[in-house]
Order: C-alpha cells, then sequence, then structure tokens
C-alpha cells in the first residue's frame, strides 16, 4: 500500500466528527454568552428583599375632618329612645355631631442614615400628625421639609438617636422594557408586602407637565403609593404612585415616578424646602408636519413659540412664530420635552437658545427664571361671546370680520387686539375639523400680522404664488394663543 503525502497545495481535511464537535463548542460558548447578556430570571428575590427591607416604611397619617351641621334625629317626646338621644348629644356636641380623625395609609423608604424619607405628596397632604412605622416595629413622628405637587413628592424627616438603614437612588434612565423590578410597600393596609414583575414600558405621561412614569405589571395597589420601586442591584430606580384600574385594584399597569425625576426634586426640597426650576416665559405648541410645511422646516420637531408674555424670552428678543430646536445645547423634539428640560435647569442660568425664523436660524441668550414665581403672573382674558358681524367674507372656510368698536366690546378685547374675528365656521371644513370656532380672532397670517381682510388676502395670495401648500394662522381665544396649518385650496 503506497502511502499518501499531503503537500502544501492540499486542503486539510478534517475527520466529520471533529468537525461537529467543534460547531456544537461554538454553538454552547454562544449560546453561553448570550444567557448572560439576557439575564435571566432569578431564583429567588429572597435575598433582595432581606437586604432592603429595613429601609421601606409604612406611612399613617391622621387628620382631623370637620363635623357637618344639620337636624339632629326627630324623637318623640316620651319615646324610650329620648334619654338615649339625649345622652347620645351631650357626648357628641349639638345634633350628634363633633370633630373627628380620620386616618390613611401609605408607603415611604428612607434614603439617607439621619432620617430623610421620600413619600408621595397624595399620602401625607393635609395630614395634622405623620407617623412612621419601620421594619422592625419601631414607630417614630415625622415632619415634613417640603413638597412637590407637580411629580407628587414629598420628603420627610425623622430624628434618631441611632442611624437608620437607608436605599440609595439608581439611574431609571439605564432601565429597559423587561428588566426586573420589585416594589414594596403596605398595600391595602395589609403591612410590608414585596411583589415582583418588569418595566413594561418607559417614559409614560399621566398628566403632569414633568411626567416620567416606569410602568410595571409587579402588583401596586392602594397603599403602596410612596413606596419604592427597585432594579435588582437594589437601587430605587421609581417611587410608586398610580395605578390603571377599572376596580381599584391591581391588574398589572402600575406607574412609578422615575428616579431621574425624583432625585432633583428631593436635592432641592433638602437644600431649599421647595422647589426652584427654571422658567422661560413662553406659551409653546408641537410643530405638526402641516406646520412644518407652511414654516418651511425640514423636519417636524421643536416647539412653536405661540406667546411670548413679559418674562426671560421676551427680554431675550423671542417672538411669536419661533420655533425652538435646541436649549443649552440640547435639541428639542417636542414640547413635554422641552418643559421638562427648562424645568430642570438652574435658575438664573444664562442658556443659549436656537429659533428658527423666517428661514434662518437664531441663538438668543437667554437667563432663566423661576416657574414658582411666574406661575398665575399671566391672567387669562374672559372668555369671548360669540360675535354678529354685519360685513363679513368667506374664506378657506371660515367666515371673518374686521375688528370694530361694536366687536371689541362684546368681545371684551383689549385695545391693543388687532385682527380678524371668525363669526362662523364651515363644519365641513378643514378648519373646523381643526378646532376652529367663531370667537377666534385671528391675529397673524403666513407670520405677519393683519388689520384687514384684504391684508388676509394677500398673505394667502402670497404663499401660494410661492408654491406652499398650507398656510399658517395665529389664532387666539381667550386670550390664549395657538398656531393653526390650513391647506390652500
Amino acid at each position: 500500500m503506497k502511502s499518501q503525502v499531503m503537500t502544501r497545495s492540499q486542503p486539510v481535511q478534517f475527520p466529520l466528527k471533529a468537525l461537529a464537535a467543534l460547531v456544537l463548542g461554538f454553538a454552547l460558548v454562544l449560546a453561553q454568552a448570550l444567557s448572560v447578556a439576557a439575564r435571566g430570571a432569578p431564583e429567588s428575590f429572597a435575598d433582595l428583599a432581606d437586604s432592603i427591607s429595613p429601609s421601606v416604611v409604612n406611612i399613617t397619617t391622621s387628620t382631623t375632618v370637620a363635623s357637618r351641621t344639620g337636624p339632629g334625629p326627630i324623637v318623640p317626646e316620651g319615646s324610650p329612645f329620648e334619654d338615649f338621644f339625649r345622652e347620645f348629644q351631650d357626648r357628641n356636641g349639638p345634633n350628634g355631631q363633633s370633630p373627628r380623625r380620620s386616618s390613611a395609609l401609605g408607603s415611604g423608604f428612607v434614603i439617607s442614615a439621619d432620617g430623610f424619607i421620600v413619600t408621595n405628596n397624595h399620602v401625607i397632604d393635609g395630614a395634622d400628625e405623620i407617623l412612621i412605622e419601620f421594619f422592625s416595629g419601631r414607630e417614630l413622628p415625622a415632619e415634613v421639609i417640603g413638597t412637590d405637587p407637580n411629580t407628587d413628592i414629598a420628603l420627610l424627616k425623622v430624628e434618631s438617636v441611632q442611624p437608620l438603614p437607608f436605599v440609595p437612588f439608581g439611574d431609571s434612565d439605564v432601565m429597559r422594557v423587561g428588566d426586573w423590578v420589585m416594589a414594596m410597600g403596605n398595600p391595602l393596609g395589609q403591612g410590608f408586602s414585596v411583589s415582583a414583575g418588569i418595566v413594561s414600558a418607559r417614559n409614560r405621561a399621566l398628566s403632569g407637565t414633568y411626567d416620567d412614569y416606569i410602568q410595571t405589571d409587579a402588583a401596586i395597589n392602594r397603599g403602596n403609593s410612596g413606596g419604592p420601586l427597585f432594579n435588582m442591584e437594589g437601587e430605587v430606580i421609581g417611587v410608586n404612585t398610580a395605578i390603571l384600574s377599572p376596580n381599584g385594584g391591581s391588574i398589572g399597569i402600575g406607574f412609578a415616578m422615575s428616579s431621574a425625576v425624583v432625585t432633583r426634586v428631593v436635592d432641592q426640597l433638602q437644600e431649599f424646602g421647595e422647589t426652584r426650576r427654571g422658567w422661560l416665559g413662553v406659551r409653546i405648541q408641537d410643530v405638526t408636519p402641516d406646520v412644518a410645511e407652511a414654516m418651511e422646516l425640514e423636519n417636524a420637531r421643536g416647539a412653536l413659540v405661540t406667546d411670548v408674555p413679559s418674562g426671560p424670552a421676551e427680554d431675550a428678543g423671542m417672538q411669536a412664530g419661533d420655533v425652538i430646536l435646541t436649549f443649552d445645547g440640547a435639541e428639542v423634539e417636542d414640547t413635554r420635552g422641552l418643559v421638562r428640560r427648562v424645568g430642570n435647569t438652574a435658575v438664573g442660568k444664562a442658556v443659549d437658545v436656537v429659533v428658527f425664523r423666517d428661514g434662518d436660524n437664531e441663538t438668543l441668550s437667554v437667563t432663566l427664571g423661576r416657574r414658582e414665581e411666574a406661575e398665575g403672573a399671566v391672567p387669562a382674558a374672559a372668555a369671548p361671546a360669540e360675535p354678529e358681524a354685519p360685513a363679513s367674507k368667506e374664506i378657506l372656510g371660515l367666515t371673518i370680520s374686521e375688528i370694530d368698536d361694536e366687536i371689541r366690546e362684546g368681545l371684551d378685547l383689549d385695545a391693543s387686539v388687532d385682527g380678524l374675528v371668525v363669526t362662523e365656521v364651515d363644519e365641513a371644513s378643514e378648519a373646523f375639523e381643526k378646532g376652529l370656532r367663531a370667537g377666534d380672532v385671528i391675529t397673524e397670517a403666513g407670520q405677519s400680522r393683519i388689520t384687514s381682510i384684504s391684508d388676509l388676502e394677500e398673505r394667502i395670495e402670497a404663499a401660494s404664488e410661492a408654491g406652499r401648500k398650507s398656510f399658517l394662522l395665529l389664532i387666539r381665544r381667550g386670550g390664549d394663543p395657538r398656531f393653526v396649518a390650513l391647506a390652500l385650496e
């Protein structure tokens, strides 16, 4: 038998079994790597619960409820019940009514060894007395350091000779949908309870200006309010605040205010006893695709300025019709993002704001004011009544009239308000679909002020000649401005 000599030019041949073993080994290594990245469910939450339970507290509040006045019970004279009701009234005051104490339950958690505690504002709102119960059974009275109704967060303080066990905040921004979380609290007054679930959704908004909720299917019920939502490292990444339920019980849709919001609020409450949010001083609306087309913006993003009352933005030269594209170096996607970013910026800080105006970008330097001082500073005008003007013209589904003294008096318009009044809206028109109604005042067209019907017609003609498909109107209703884009016919 001749031996075979393998030259360097010949391919190396592996036995089939060896090749299969090599492939199988590679697959096992890959599977192990993927399993580590996926971070499967823990075998038990017991160790985590043991380590963080001492930092979670139950909160009991007491409130004095005034008595309700009204006629007392009518008991016939000589009745066997006459003496009973007389004694009852003597004990409880006239008509058997007296002030009573009302109690409520909630949850919270300790964030420092010296006794600072975080909970929901609605848990302690209006309370005369606040009692903190620790996991060990120890009880201590608490005082309110500060509250923030806008985010429903409250900061309490207890005095303890010994350092208290506490938990740190984690970074809610790194949490992903599907990550494991654990909730602790006092559901339905049953005492310390633990529930586990996952992050169901991120960046949920309910009704507040600064909402940034984590949605979870971890069981949250009444009494869990103010309790912590933990990640698997034992860090607080949310404060349990609300549930969505048709029956008042948990159906797996709970909301926790993210730690990204809570930590900023707590820091300010701890330092000042109140919140101090930045204030830009503008009224804004989202940029819709049709508004972007009318303004010749490349993308439908940013915040469209509808009004600039007296304040920081006006001082910096901002104008109605500007589109805020960046704030303090960060891009602005929509109004919600801008409001949150401004609120999180220090009062008195000078920031650069890039706006889109007349086809070009312009940078303004704005020194922020304080929102808490400015809220309520701009009064709302009285709601207008529907006018009936004798001279009118129909344009883009709107019947409009120029403002005269009679209309100004009927609508209670300030002498400085100029423009056109909408007296009727065709219900089949795009204008009606976009919310325009009789009594609205059109103050700008094509981002230029108008005072007559001829002004409006000239603006529409100029937009048509420029090849624009839509046309921008600035509408004021009850003193509140907003931009509306209508398609050109």
